[in-house]
C-alpha cells in the first residue's frame, strides 16, 4: 500500500477516502466529499499545482484523462511521480478503474461500497424498448448539453432515456436553446452541477418539455454515489 495518495479528480478522492480515510495527503479544491477532508488542496483539476503536489512525495498520484490535462500529467511524471490515469465514459469502466485504482493502485482490500453499488445497477430492470428522448443541458449562456461517449448518457441510457445529441461529433456540444427545443426530446434532464439548475433557473427554457431536476453528482460521479444513484435516480427521471 503507498504511503501516501494524490486525487486529481473529485470522484476517486471520494472512493479512496471512503475506503482508506487515512491514505490522502492531497486533494484539488474540487474534491467536496466526504465532508471533513483534511488532505492538502493542491489547486483546481485543470490547473494543479505541480510544485505542490510534488513536494507532497505521494507515491501515487490518481488522474482522469478526462478531468485532467495530459500537459499537468506529463509535468508530475517528469518530477518522478507515479501517475495512474483514469478512463471513465461507460458505468462498466466505472466499476473496473474503481476496482483498479483502489486494489492495484492503492493496494487496498475492495471496499464493499463498491460491490453493492455493482450489484444495485445489475438489479434494475432493463431500459424500455421505446427510451425516452431527451436533452441534457450542462450548462447556460451559452447552453451545452451532453452528447456523445459520457459516462451520464450511459447511465441514462440504462435508466431508459436517450439522450437524443449522444451521436453528436462532440461530447459536450454548444447547441442554441431553440434547437433544443426543437429536438423531439420528450424530457428535458436539469443537474444541479457543474451548472446549478433550479426549479427556477431552467425549465423555464423549455416550457413545452417536463423537467426532471437532479442531483448532479450522482449522474456524474463514480464511486460511493453509485450506490445512491441506482437507488435514487429511477424515479428522479419520471
Amino acid at each position: 500500500m503507498p504511503a501516501g495518495v494524490v486525487s486529481l479528480v473529485p470522484s476517486l478522492t471520494e472512493a479512496v477516502a471512503a475506503t482508506a480515510p487515512g491514505l490522502l495527503v492531497g486533494v484539488t479544491d474540487w474534491c467536496s466529499h466526504p465532508a471533513g477532508l483534511t488532505a492538502a488542496r493542491i489547486g483546481g483539476t485543470k490547473n494543479p499545482d505541480v510544485a505542490a503536489v510534488t513536494a507532497l512525495a505521494p507515491d501515487l498520484v490518481i488522474a482522469n484523462e478526462e478531468e485532467n490535462r495530459a500537459p499537468d500529467l506529463a509535468a508530475l511524471r517528469e518530477a518522478g511521480l507515479h501517475v495512474l490515469v483514469t478512463e471513465i465514459r461507460t458505468l462498466e469502466q466505472a466499476f473496473t478503474e474503481l476496482d483498479r485504482v483502489l486494489t492495484t493502485g492503492c493496494g487496498l482490500t475492495r471496499p464493499r461500497w463498491l460491490d453493492e453499488a455493482e450489484a444495485a445497477w445489475a438489479e434494475l430492470p432493463a431500459p424500455s424498448a421505446r427510451p425516452r428522448p431527451a436533452v441534457v443541458p450542462i450548462w447556460r449562456r451559452p447552453w451545452m448539453v451532453l452528447g456523445s461517449d459520457t459516462f451520464a448518457g450511459d447511465l441514462l441510457a440504462r435508466l431508459g432515456v436517450h439522450n437524443v445529441y449522444a451521436d453528436h461529433a462532440e461530447r459536450y456540444p454548444r447547441i442554441p436553446v431553440d434547437e433544443l427545443n426543437a429536438s423531439g426530446a420528450e424530457l428535458v434532464v436539469l443537474p444541479d452541477e457543474p451548472y446549478r439548475f433550479t426549479a427556477d433557473d431552467g425549465p423555464e427554457a423549455f416550457p413545452g418539455l417536463p423537467a426532471a431536476l437532479v442531483d448532479g453528482r450522482l449522474l456524474t460521479w463514480y464511486g460511493p454515489s453509485l450506490l445512491r444513484a441506482a437507488r435514487e435516480l429511477p424515479s428522479a427521471l419520471r
